[in-house]
């Protein structure tokens, strides 16, 4: 368990002061401008060696991101955009951040745009976080108010400017190129890659997109070593990292923990238990909507990390926002609403997901009720088969491995309700 000495977000709770003089107080903003003097190269080298991966669900190392933006401005701007989307069903932790330990950002912001030589950067917060935009606001006035960001921002030497973009809530610019579409004002949809937004992102110009938690554990990490985040979790799933976890447990809660912590430990030592009981545990989607469902025995031992619930369980880490289902779940209905959600947020510049999410839905529809052919559940498969991995986005993926998971995990459930509808019809 990890102990509160190692805690990278202090304030989680909202319970401590969140404003400037707060955060000060709980160590942050200490030395930024002696950490921007130790340099680009020493900068990115300590984020390769922390061993930290990207916290919005892709889990691509970021020490190596930073180094894909060019070492010289060949004269176009270089911007970072940070992520603050975070529309994923059952996601909620850098909500958490932006509310209550929004200077962790904001410091994290300064120092990642300075290794990346870039003078902006853009904060694209999601459409319905009205009020934890109006904290992170208030707190980029105090910083401004203050000098640690501006011209020669912290004492560095460098300028540095910092922007809050609300989005209009849609789901789909928590896609990195569609959110650089509509940061740009043009319609949210994603852009084919190559060229990635390292060469030609915001306005053509080089950026690097990270989510909100990617940012602002790297005050912490430069100050402590990266040695000391890499001693967390196991090789390849370094540090600390927030869980999200909601549905049938005693208590839902965020908590910052250890990476590769094991399932049962998290939720017996933060969520008191699983409602009713560990034989009431039904399944658990371990990384926010968009990966597959896992059945609740084969979680209990889990090691909760990006490569043991991809390689050993065919899911995924992701945001790691834990959605907990017990025995009273209707797991067929539940998966449906999920594919009713990926129907509704498609952009529809794909075929096979414009067409695709909405067929799989209506499929799903009639296999909530029964009201299928046991053949139907191949052929149910097969086109999330055509859908995945066939679409500029990961959208297609998003909306296809939910139920690929119920295919995989609870096809008797399925044959039983499709077996019960036609002995009730007799």
């Amino acid at each position: 368990m990890l102990a509160d000495k190692d805690r990278i977000f202090t304030n989680l709770y909202g319970m401590h002061d969140r404003t400037l003089k707060g955060a000060q107080a709980r160590g942050h903003w200490d030395g930024t401008d002696k950490l921007i003097q130790k340099g680009r190269d020493w900068i990115i080298q300590e984020m390769k060696d922390s061993g930290l991966r990207g916290r919005g669900g892709a889990g691509f190392p970021t020490g190596l991101k930073w180094s894909f933006m060019p070492k010289e401005s060949d004269g176009r701007p270089a911007y970072l955009v940070v992520n603050a989307d975070e529309s994923e069903p059952g996601t909620c932790k850098d909500r958490e951040i932006m509310r209550h330990d929004p200077h962790t950002l904001i410091e994290g912001c300064l120092i990642a745009s300075f290794a990346m030589n870039a003078h902006a950067c853009y904060i694209y917060i999601r459409g319905e976080y009205i009020r934890e935009k109006e904290a992170l606001q208030a707190a980029i006035d105090e910083a401004y108010d203050a000098g640690l960001v501006g011209p020669n921002a912290a004492g560095s030497g460098w300028d540095f400017d910092i922007y809050l973009h609300h989005g209009a809530g849609a789901y789909i610019c928590g896609e990195e190129t569609a959110l650089l579409e509509s940061l740009e004002g043009k319609k949210g949809m994603p852009r084919m890659k190559p060229p990635f937004p390292a060469g030609a992102g915001l306005y053509g110009c080089p950026t690097t997109v990270n989510n909100v938690e990617s940012i602002a554990v790297v005050p912490t990490i430069l100050r402590r070593g990266g040695s000391w985040f890499s001693s967390f979790g196991r090789a390849n799933n370094a540090g600390t990292k927030l869980f999200a976890i909601s549905g049938h447990v005693n208590n839902p809660c965020v908590v910052e923990e250890a990476m590769s912590i094991s399932f049962e430990e998290l939720i017996e030592k933060h969520c008191g238990g699983i409602r009713g009981g560990w034989d009431n545990l039904k399944a658990v989607i371990p990384g926010g909507s968009s990966v597959p469902c896992v059945r609740g025995e084969k979680m209990k031992d889990a090691i909760m990390d990006f490569d043991y619930l991809r390689n050993d369980l065919q899911s995924g880490l992701g945001t790691a926002a834990v959605i907990v289902m017990d025995q009273s779940t209707d797991i067929i209905k539940a998966i449906w609403r999920l594919s009713k959600f990926y129907k509704h947020e498609s952009c529809g510049q794909c075929t096979p997901c414009r067409e695709g999410t909405g067929w799989m839905m209506r499929v799903m529809e009639r296999l909530v009720h029964g009201e299928a052919e046991v053949e139907e559940i191949d052929m149910l498969l097969d086109v999330t088969k055509q859908v995945e991995g066939h679409t500029i986005c990961a959208l297609g993926d998003a909306a296809a491995w939910p139920i690929q998971g119920l295919i995989r995990n609870f096809r008797d459930e399925i044959e039983d309700r499709i077996a019960g509808k036609r002995i009730a019809a007799e």
